[in-house]
């Protein structure tokens, strides 16, 4: 739906999976920001896919910037973040594995190094 004077978006709506995300433009009536006008997005999104590595070429090809390329992740997703033209930045991810909290725990010592050293 257009604005009132023709011009930008007053309501989109995107559907991803069983999802609806709402989003429209800055305008006077509403207190929402954009990214642009806050120099900074104050969300991200995190969102699982059936298949990380097409959705990360398929975003990369329609214009998003890769943030951090895809990678296997300590927790059991691979996964990779873009930002798109508006100043939001998406991890797009695939579960891999399913680990226990003492393998996450484990793992993610491995990667970051013992707590407090």
């Amino acid at each position: 739906m257009p604005g009132p004077d023709g011009k930008g978006v007053l309501h989109a709506e995107l559907t991803i999976g069983d999802s609806i995300i709402m989003m429209s433009d800055e305008n006077p009536f509403q207190p929402c920001k954009s990214a642009e006008s806050l120099g900074a997005s104050p969300v991200s999104f995190y969102l699982y896919v059936e298949d990380v590595d097409a959705a990360f070429e398929r975003a990369v090809a329609a214009g998003a910037a890769v943030q951090m390329p895809l990678q296997d992740m300590f927790w059991g997703d691979r996964a990779g973040t873009v930002g798109d033209p508006f100043g939001h930045s998406w991890t797009l991810a695939t579960r891999k594995q399913d680990l226990t909290t003492e393998e996450v725990a484990k793992a993610a010592e491995a990667a970051f190094g013992p707590k407090g050293g």
